[in-house]
């Protein structure tokens, strides 16, 4: 008979679904980022697309005063204070002309992730399905991994504009499917839609009882005057939409985690039902300073339309210079991040290289980080996102290091 000190000895302390939450090329990023330091190379990091700047001035102004209070101290609750929830609605009605319940249809969340990485525990029981995008954000499926929820990929395709074809998902998927998820515009490959589009996929969650998850954390980050979505603009949507926004990239609040879910008061229920078992919410302070931020968007000093402007600039400075290195890369409509398609050099060759492999060797040999793009699904393989999270001279030095580096291997 085994003891109990051989039996501890070879028992795991990890979960098997570890493995599937995607984030792991991330790890494997900053080790490559490591061994390119310690080779001598100065690393341009355009890999997390973390925000480089903060936010306004008066936003911080108003966060440092509400930290000073000392009644902010308290649990702040999960649902969220009144005044950020009437906030956001107020601002949902003056970005989107949408009307919702700030006591049944919004839910302060630790920014957008908290709520796409609980939402399918919330909603779902283990052995149901959902249908998540790929290319896509991993914790999509991530959570869903976490909830023993089984996914059904629906592919991003670039002669579709990256929007999934709605009418290529069986109708046995669509019967059995708890929720869909969409991501418009889109990371890691910018998308946009259309009223039509929206309408149509409101049908068909109506048709199948599907509830739509729509997460929109780059809603403000629309260039060339476009303007994105809402779902929840198309008449009835909240009978099966709810929508994740996000100030993190909006408002570079992204070290803050405040964000909110809005529309359908069932799902938005379950969502704070489970949260008030696992966290007491937002620290008050950072939900009045996310409100003030609202309010600062509303009154025309449109901290959204500022963040578009830079990184539309951003985008504009590393396309063009990159295609003067040698590499037509596609611009992008929205969001903070170029999904570029490798050179054709690397793709036709007798073994092509992989996405991993291109992004790994760029770091190693010119210390330009990457990610590579199978790291959000097989349908990202042959590409690599790039963050626009650095200043445009030191793009413009990181498209001068790429060029190097296609003369070189291409």
């Amino acid at each position: 008979m085994e003891t109990l000190t051989n039996l501890a000895t070879r028992r795991s302390w990890r979960a098997d679904k570890l493995s599937h939450l995607g984030s792991s090329i991330f790890a494997e990023v900053a080790k490559w980022k490591q061994e390119a330091l310690q080779a001598g190379k100065q690393v341009i990091d355009l890999g997390i697309g973390s925000p480089d700047r903060g936010p306004s001035i008066s936003i911080r102004e108003h966060l440092s005063s509400e930290v000073l209070k000392e009644d902010n101290y308290s649990y702040p609750g999960t649902t969220g204070t009144a005044e950020f929830r009437d906030q956001c609605a107020a601002w949902m009605s003056y970005r989107f002309g949408v009307q919702v319940n700030p006591d049944t249809e919004i839910l302060a969340l630790m920014g957008s992730q908290d709520g796409l990485s609980h939402l399918a525990q919330a909603i779902c029981n283990p052995g149901d399905i959902a249908i998540v995008p790929d290319p896509g954000y991993p914790i999509y499926t991530g959570s869903l991994a976490i909830a023993g929820v089984t996914p059904w990929l629906v592919p991003l395709k670039e002669e579709q504009g990256f929007l999934p074809d709605l009418n290529s998902i069986p109708e046995d998927v669509w019967e059995r499917a708890v929720f869909i998820l969409l991501n418009i515009p889109g990371n890691p490959a910018a998308a946009q839609a259309d009223l039509p589009f929206f309408e149509a996929l409101v049908d068909k969650a109506k048709k199948h009882g599907v509830l739509i998850v729509h997460d929109m954390a780059y809603s403000e980050l629309v260039f060339d005057g476009g303007r994105s979505l809402s779902v929840l603009q198309v008449h009835g949507a909240k009978d099966v939409a709810v929508e994740l926004h996000s100030f993190s990239k909006s408002f570079n609040m992204a070290g803050c985690r405040i964000g909110f879910l809005t529309g359908n008061p069932e799902a938005v229920a379950s969502l704070r039902e489970f949260k008030d078992n696992i966290d007491y919410g937002v620290f008050k302070p950072i939900q009045s300073a996310a409100a003030a931020a609202l309010k600062e968007a509303m009154a025309g000093a449109e901290a959204g339309n500022e963040a578009a402007s830079l990184y539309e600039s951003r985008r504009d400075v590393l396309v063009a210079a990159l295609a003067e290195a040698g590499w037509e890369v596609q611009k992008p409509c929205a969001t903070m991040f170029l999904w570029a398609k490798l050179p054709p050099a690397f793709l036709q060759r007798d073994q092509p290289w992989s996405s991993r492999r291109f992004a790994r060797e760029l770091l190693l040999k010119t210390g330009v980080a990457v990610i590579p793009g199978d790291a959000f699904g097989s349908e990202g393989e042959g590409f690599v996102r790039i963050a626009l999270v650095q200043e445009e001279q030191v793009l413009r030095e990181a498209a001068r290091r790429i060029g190097s580096f296609l003369n070189e291997f291409a």
